[in-house]
């Protein structure tokens, strides 16, 4: 669970270069849809008592094991911002799953956001637009349940500070050993890296972590953000 430009195809990448973790371009399956062809079809699912959302969350988890089962690996992890959306359903979905929410100062995923895409938009418009991600992350991490076991949260800026300290407590959490080799994810991950399914820029592209921009001080966040900075702690 994350918002836009919080650094989740770093993350993916430095997971899918782990022999046993599989994480894919962004999958966006909240917008995989079913519909009935007809009446009559509607009704043999209902008597199988499958409904619309049912037979929905049955294609979700067909793509994801075919995913999953391609690449010969034990464990998906999969990043698309806008499952925070849909944070109930993926749980109805996939009652065991684990959580990682992956977090970064609100600044910083805004002006990342703007820089995107300059040209469309101004940076307070932008701002907004990256704050619905954010409010849907944390309305999931306020809904987490479950205890330490089933939801870990990890911050950008102590990923690219301290790559090899992070990704361990996160195989930990995931229940597979650290490999090495992760951190140097450009030597293993050959996969696409497109835009409109992750980070497609350069930085992405030279196969390791680099540092991430300086935090925005204190009179640089403005109002706007400052409510999602607090509930993050990145501001008093």
């Amino acid at each position: 669970m994350c918002p836009v430009r919080s650094g989740s195809t770093l993350l993916r990448m430095l997971l899918n270069a782990h022999p046993r973790l599989h994480s894919p371009h962004e999958l966006h399956i909240r917008r995989l849809e079913v519909d009935f062809g007809s009446k009559l079809s509607q009704r043999a699912m209902s008597a199988l008592d499958l409904e619309r959302g049912d037979l929905e969350h049955l294609l979700w988890d067909r793509v994801m094991h075919r995913e999953l089962v391609g690449p010969g690996k034990d464990v998906l992890v999969e990043k698309t911002p806008g499952n925070a959306f849909v944070h109930r359903r993926i749980r109805d979905c996939w009652p065991d799953a684990r959580f990682v929410f992956l977090l970064r100062h609100p600044v910083s995923i805004a002006r990342s956001w703007h820089e995107g895409d300059p040209g469309k938009r101004i940076f307070d418009e932008a701002a907004a637009d990256a704050l619905r991600y954010m409010k849907a992350v944390e309305n999931a991490r306020n809904a987490a349940t479950g205890g330490d076991e089933h939801h870990h949260t990890l911050r950008y800026e102590d990923l690219t500070a301290t790559p090899e300290k992070e990704l361990r407590e996160l195989c930990a959490f995931l229940g597979v050993a650290f490999e090495p080799s992760m951190l140097d994810y450009g030597r293993r991950d050959d996969t696409q890296v497109v835009k409109g399914l992750g980070d497609w820029r350069d930085k992405i592209r030279t196969g390791q972590v680099q540092r991430g921009r300086p935090l925005p001080a204190e009179d640089e966040i403005p109002e706007l953000l400052r409510p999602m900075c607090a509930a993050w702690g990145y501001s008093t």
